[in-house]
């Protein structure tokens, strides 16, 4: 899910200048980077922190100028709340807004007429700070879509095109990263090394789990937490089926006494109590897969947990037979050790006492 969540919006790889926050578009050669191997579409990307405006409310966002291929690299019309996909109608310029964005500045895209009109404040590149003079250029923007990709994007993105982005900020042919998409079941690390050594050091590549490296290292922590949280659940059972077992060594105290009187040895008693054990845990793991198994299908199929705040998106459920038959294993493991260590004890004990 977290993966989806980022890479849906997030470029592949990513190329920026080392030098500065921008760099001319004739430094890099886009065209010899579509024919790499690998790649699907290279994208020239323009972004700055900019202030939307509406009404008397404000919000700061950060303004993304990209070419139309970029619509169809994030499918957007996907993750459309609202609206449409588009950068252009009739000649005007238009934008698509993150879902929170517009909520905080209690804006959305009118039904009627099918845009919201919103004031852009961009911050000028050259401008000083003076009484006379705005440091910013505002012109108005019309909205035509609400999208929903994850939290971040959804409360600070503003999606338009690159030659609008490129004259709010007075720019000419500069570019400040450039977005690369790579064909399907591509290495993008591979990808990622062959273009950095291509471009050298003027430029740094990223890949997207790089970009977002935190949040993908934080989920697969939380993987591991939980996998010990379940790994301590199991030994807390373990320690009810050692009562268990232990109580009904008590009860049948006299039985075990009878069958030794009449040869039974010491391994045919320690066999009854340990299978007994062992069929107590595998009868626990079998109920307890199946009923597992049942609420993840129908998590999946009817989606009775919702996410909070998320446009009616279910709780992802991923089931994974690796993921099945190492629970299986654990238990199985945990089991074994919670039947064959007290069971010996107590039949050591027992023979120990008779004699």
């Amino acid at each position: 899910m977290v993966q989806q969540l980022y890479s849906d919006f997030d470029a592949d790889i990513v190329v920026r200048s080392t030098k500065g926050k921008t760099f001319l578009e004739e430094k890099l050669d886009t065209k010899k980077l579509e024919k790499f191997s690998g790649v699907e579409s290279v994208v020239k990307v323009v972004e700055e922190t900019v202030i939307l405006k509406n009404g008397k409310k404000w919000v700061n966002a950060q303004l993304l100028g990209v070419e139309n291929q970029y619509i169809v690299d994030v499918q957007l019309e996907k993750h459309l709340v609202d609206g449409y996909a588009y950068f252009d109608e009739n000649g005007k310029p238009t934008a698509v807004v993150g879902a929170t964005l517009m909520d905080k500045i209690e804006a959305s895209v009118d039904g009627l007429t099918g845009f919201q009109q919103l004031t852009l404040y961009t911050p000028l590149r050259d401008a000083s700070i003076s009484r006379r003079k705005s440091p910013f250029k505002v012109n108005d923007i019309h909205v035509v879509g609400r999208m929903n990709y994850n939290r971040e994007v959804n409360s600070t993105q503003i999606l338009t095109s690159l030659e609008y982005a490129r004259e709010q900020l007075d720019y000419t042919t500069d570019l400040t990263a450039v977005f690369i998409s790579l064909k399907k079941d591509q290495n993008a690390q591979e990808i990622k090394e062959l273009l950095q050594t291509e471009l050298g050091t003027d430029f740094k590549v990223k890949t997207a789990a790089e970009k977002n490296e935190l949040i993908f290292k934080t989920s697969q922590s939380e993987k591991r937490i939980v996998f010990v949280i379940l790994i301590f659940i199991f030994v807390l059972a373990a320690f009810n089926l050692i009562a268990s077992l232990t109580m009904l060594f008590i009860e049948k105290k006299e039985n075990i006494q009878t069958m030794t009187n009449i040869g039974a040895s010491r391994k045919f008693i320690f066999n009854i109590f340990f299978y007994e054990g062992l069929l107590i845990s595998f009868l626990g793991v079998f109920i307890g897969l199946i009923i597992g198994v049942v609420i993840c299908v129908l998590q999946m199929k009817f989606a009775f947990l919702q996410m909070p705040n998320s446009n009616g998106e279910a709780f992802p459920i991923l089931l994974q037979f690796k993921d099945i038959l190492l629970i299986v294993v654990l238990v199985g493991f945990i089991s074994f050790l919670g039947s064959f260590l007290p069971v010996r004890y107590l039949v050591k004990r027992h023979f120990s006492d008779s004699n």
